[in-house]
């Protein structure tokens, strides 16, 4: 695994100019002064510092080979602290692939200017709405058009300032309790050795969500924009985090024509190629398609082979389904929580897809009495699943038994055929619940 060195004692400010060239400056900790805080104070460097923390040896798929360090060699000059959404997307452009730490205070805001600061002169939402309406458009071409054509442009612009990429050798972490980032698309693409540590993320609201007459039935409204993506990346360490849809849940949105007027995306995406991804004692909530491993059948030459990740200890609350959705990959869920509130609309919980090698075993799910468990499990292809160890409502449960006989035509096949090794740490069901519970999400690193 990768050495941890100890960080310098200094901290200087890059304080970002008009022009966007970087000046040195020094400043006192704690003043307001703009730009990006270069952390690095006297008694940093050790491991109970969770900026130097690196990924445990065995936990889950992440730590095979080197492991995960992130940015945990960082040196000082390397070391940022920011505060705003700006400060964080200058930290992550630094040049280099050097290690590097980002160390998150407060909340950072990618849309504190509202929708509006994205529109494309000419668009008009009204106009849209009239333009596109089924009783003038009908419901067998896509849309097209001067509207479609302005919220397109609108949507770029939005695309290239929520979006931040991350590179490679990175730590991100927030600190203290109420570290977060609200609007923003964290993209983890094509590199490797990546930490991502106690942070709420509230989901992007799509600003400009496409109008599909041709989607289903009775067409559907399509949204952009996950809370995190890792995309053809390897040795990525997801943990301690809180992901929901926050301030905007499905229900506070409105309906056009007769369908809901969808503005979330996913909470969190592993796809094209991605490998070697631990996902650990995070809380999901309140969501509908939450996490996806592998997003696309077609997808075979890139994902086949890869799509190596680990699910443990993390909360999935209020999810109405994809927790996860599999294809191709070898994933490991064990000693998560799910938790299906009365309220709530549910789906499944684990969907099975082609050509995946799902193990689901030790999870704990407390359900309300009129959701079947048979309805935990999701065939979308044939494909072998291992469920075994798991307690539904605090009794042992053979998921795919109940399964096949609530579904017959869907019936799905026992045995992924391999068995996962690497496990630091496997609990009983019975405990998960009030483990997971009080150590799970963000502000709960111990």
């Amino acid at each position: 695994m990768r050495t941890a060195m100890a960080a310098a004692a200094a901290c200087s400010v890059l304080v970002l100019t008009a022009s966007g060239t970087a000046q040195a400056g020094t400043a006192q900790a704690g003043t307001a002064q703009a730009g990006i805080a270069q952390a690095g104070t006297a008694g940093e460097g050790t491991v109970h510092d969770p900026a130097r923390q690196t990924l445990g040896a065995g936990d889950g798929w992440a730590a095979q080979g080197p492991g995960v360090t992130g940015g945990a060699a960082a040196e000082a000059g390397r070391v940022f602290t920011v505060r705003t959404w700006a400060e964080f997307r200058a930290a992550l452009a630094v040049a280099g692939t050097a290690p590097r730490i980002i160390k998150v205070r407060g909340v950072l805001d990618a849309t504190a200017d509202g929708c509006g600061a994205f529109a494309a002169d000419g668009y008009d939402f009204e106009r849209y709405l009239a333009d596109y309406d089924p009783a003038v458009w009908g419901r067998d071409k896509p849309v097209s058009g001067p509207q479609e054509e302005l919220r397109a442009a609108s949507a770029a612009r939005q695309d290239t300032a929520i979006k931040a990429v991350v590179p490679a050798n990175t730590t991100i972490v927030g600190i203290g309790r109420g570290a977060g980032i609200t609007g923003g698309s964290l993209q983890i693409k094509g590199v490797d050795n990546v930490i991502v540590r106690n942070l709420t993320f509230e989901a992007p609201l799509d600003c400009f969500p496409q109008w599909d007459p041709t989607d289903g039935a009775s067409g559907a409204w399509n949204s952009e924009y996950d809370a995190a993506v890792v995309y053809g990346s390897t040795h990525v360490w997801i943990d301690h985090n809180t992901f929901s849809d926050g301030r905007h849940p499905d229900s506070s949105l409105p309906s056009y024509y007769g369908e809901l007027y969808q503005r979330h995306d996913g909470l969190l995406d592993i796809v094209r190629g991605a490998d070697l991804v631990t996902v650990s004692w995070n809380a999901f909530k309140d969501h509908d398609k939450t996490l996806m491993i592998g997003n696309s059948d077609s997808a075979g030459a890139t994902d086949e082979g890869r799509l190596k990740v680990t699910l443990h200890h993390n909360l999935f609350e209020g999810i109405v389904e994809r927790a996860p959705r599999v294809r191709f990959g070898q994933v490991d869920t064990y000693n998560n929580h799910y938790v299906v509130t009365a309220r709530q609309p549910y789906a499944y919980a684990f969907g099975v897809g082609l050509k995946s090698q799902l193990v689901a075993e030790k999870n704990a799910f407390t359900m309300p009495a009129e959701i079947s468990a048979g309805r935990i499990l999701k065939k979308w292809k044939e494909a072998p699943v291992t469920a075994s160890g798991n307690h539904v409502n605090g009794r042992e449960t053979d998921l795919i038994a109940v399964h096949n006989a609530e579904f017959p035509a869907e019936t799905l096949q026992p045995d992924a055929g391999w068995r996962p090794s690497l496990r630091a740490r496997v609990d009983s069901p019975r405990a998960v619940p009030g483990l997971v519970g009080h150590r799970a999400g963000a502000g709960r690193l111990g």
